[in-house]
């Protein structure tokens, strides 16, 4: 007679609790309530928008802070609405857009190749958008089929193309069994000193007048930028924000390597390449706009990282920082020269050039040890 199997009752498994942040669920997404996140972004939000006030009000006919804030919440009379709409906003507002598109995609690529140092104008993004727009500068519809792509693409179209053309060859040179963030930068950076090459060839044969254009343009300014300034970056902005934070989640995954990514369930090349076009679209409409201005895709993520006190550069906080750091800068460069203006990319890499040095030897210090 078989011996009766006597069934243990089935115990009841309930999960424990982990402590953490609270989720807030959006039909299939959810988003973590950080304060500290939010905070950062209120208090550079309201940082750009003091700078923005500042900015716009100083020039040949100054206007008070107040007044300027007045016009733009519809107040006003005639006179200070032409000045504030039609005149100083446009530049302000390039500006703004122009450095969170840059700061958006440094936040990117630094967290894609897990190193400080991968910023788009450091790794050759930025000079591949620069090298295509000078050469549609100097040569127009010129040198064959090229240049007559180019100069039907128009300046915008010509720098993405050259930015997206760039951040492949990269890529494609750049790996091996996948991307490491040493062999991107090192390659990156080759990459730039050739397309620099290129660009002072540009500059050579090019005739006076476009020379003189081209080089202006190359330092990164935003003189003369009206509403036509604004609205393609402006367009790219409203595109390409939106898909990095939904992909924000596979950046927090590839912060920790690509194994720990796959193993989670994550395409690491598709959502690696679809992550480079989000930078370099954003990179290379900025630089159309505005011009190569140095150094804010470098600094503004980083800066925004100790602020929040995240373990990766956050898209979010990134974009305000950037916005805020640029139109500071360009106040910086039309007042603190007396009648003297400066272009916005000369004071950006005086102010970014000490904390690249500063990366530099820190990088080195931890390799020593």
């Amino acid at each position: 007679m078989a011996t009766p199997v006597t069934m243990e009752p089935r115990r009841r498994i309930t999960a424990a609790r982990v402590p953490g942040r609270p989720a807030i669920r959006l039909g299939r997404f959810s988003v973590v309530w950080r304060p500290r996140t939010v905070i950062v972004i209120v208090a550079t939000a309201a940082l750009l928008l003091l700078g923005m006030a500042l900015n716009i009000g100083r020039g040949e006919f100054p206007i008070s802070v107040s007044d300027v804030l007045s016009v733009l919440l519809g107040g006003g009379d005639a006179g200070q609405q032409f000045i504030v709409l039609d005149l100083r906003l446009p530049r302000s507002l390039t500006g703004a857009l122009v450095g969170a598109a840059l700061a958006v995609g440094g936040a990117i690529t630094q967290t894609i190749a897990r190193n400080p140092l991968a910023s788009p104008d450091v790794i050759g993004f930025t000079a591949g958008a620069s090298a295509a727009a000078v050469f549609l500068i100097v040569l127009g519809g010129g040198f064959g089929a090229l240049g007559g792509i180019l100069a039907l693409a128009g300046l915008p179209m010509a720098a993405l193309f050259g930015g997206l053309l760039t951040a492949t060859a990269i890529y494609l040179l750049a790996w091996r069994n996948g991307v490491q963030g040493f062999r991107l930068v090192l390659v990156g950076i080759g990459i730039n000193a050739m397309l620099f090459a290129i660009v002072q060839w540009l500059l050579v044969v090019a005739e006076v007048y476009e020379a003189a254009r081209a080089y202006t343009w190359l330092n990164g300014s935003l003189n003369a930028r009206g509403w036509e300034n604004v609205v393609p970056v402006g367009i790219a902005l409203l595109v390409l924000v939106p898909a990095a934070l939904i992909l924000a989640h596979v950046l927090g995954a590839l912060s920790f390597g690509d194994d720990t990514a796959r193993g989670l369930g994550i395409s690491v090349d598709k959502s690696r390449t679809w992550l480079l076009v989000v930078a370099v679209g954003l990179v290379a409409v900025a630089t159309a706009s505005a011009g190569p201005i140095a150094f804010v895709a470098l600094v503004a993520p980083q800066i925004a990282q100790r602020l929040v006190g995240a373990a990766r550069p956050p898209i979010a906080a990134s974009m305000f920082v950037g916005a805020a750091l640029t139109v500071i800068a360009d106040l910086i460069a039309r007042t603190a020269f007396g009648a003297t203006e400066l272009p916005v990319g000369i004071i950006t890499a005086v102010l970014g050039a000490p904390y690249l040095l500063f990366l530099l030897a820190r990088h080195g210090r931890e390799a020593r040890a």
